[in-house]
């Protein structure tokens, strides 16, 4: 994210602020967190966070970029249906841990109830978009992907699925079942 103002940024501090923010959030909920409980938490002062961030959205979301940017990395092995699996299951295996899934739900219950909290979630929610447009893109680079494949749709139904169990919970998001999600996938967008 770029850089909302205030000193250049301590980049220990930074870290600690966004450890933070991402622990407060798994184990309290977005609502729950406020500047001073993340300032306590992670040793920077309330002031020093309100320099570095405008709201508590912008906050929230940067940290949750970092994590997710972490556990969920963007593969380049050269094969679309590798990158997708591996993103998959990445993407799968992050939801694994019950207080992030709690997390994202109520992200996502956030950013249809609070106005300021919509911004801030959608770009997030771009940035993923982008990382797996970004994989289809270097796929069709390559010719693996067919001429006039609608990659948008693409992303939506790679998010769709993921966002429908994690949010109803009719079927588990399992690691082991991404090869085949994908696969089936890759069946309407191959060449």
């Amino acid at each position: 994210m770029a850089r909302t103002g205030g000193r250049i940024r301590n980049a220990e501090a930074h870290k600690a602020v966004l450890t933070a923010t991402t622990e407060l959030l798994e184990e309290c909920g977005y609502q729950a967190i406020t500047i001073e409980g993340v300032a306590e938490r992670s040793g920077v002062a309330k002031s020093t966070i309100y320099r570095w961030w405008r709201s508590k959205p912008d906050l929230v979301m940067e940290a949750y970029t970092a994590l997710v940017a972490r556990i969920v990395p963007e593969p380049d092995t050269g094969s679309l249906a590798t990158d997708l699996t591996e993103f998959a299951q990445h993407l799968h295996t992050g939801v694994r841990h019950p207080p992030r899934m709690r997390a994202l739900r109520g992200l996502m219950a956030e950013a249809q109830l609070d106005p300021a909290f919509e911004g801030p979630f959608r770009a997030w929610a771009e940035s993923r978009r982008e990382v797996v447009l970004r994989i289809l893109l270097r796929a069709r680079e390559r010719g693996e992907i067919r001429p006039g494949a609608d990659l948008d749709l693409a992303v939506d139904q790679i998010f769709g699925v993921f966002w429908y169990r994690l949010l109803v919970g009719h079927l588990p998001l399992d690691p082991e079942t991404a090869a085949g999600h994908m696969d089936q996938l890759l069946r309407g967008l191959t060449v």
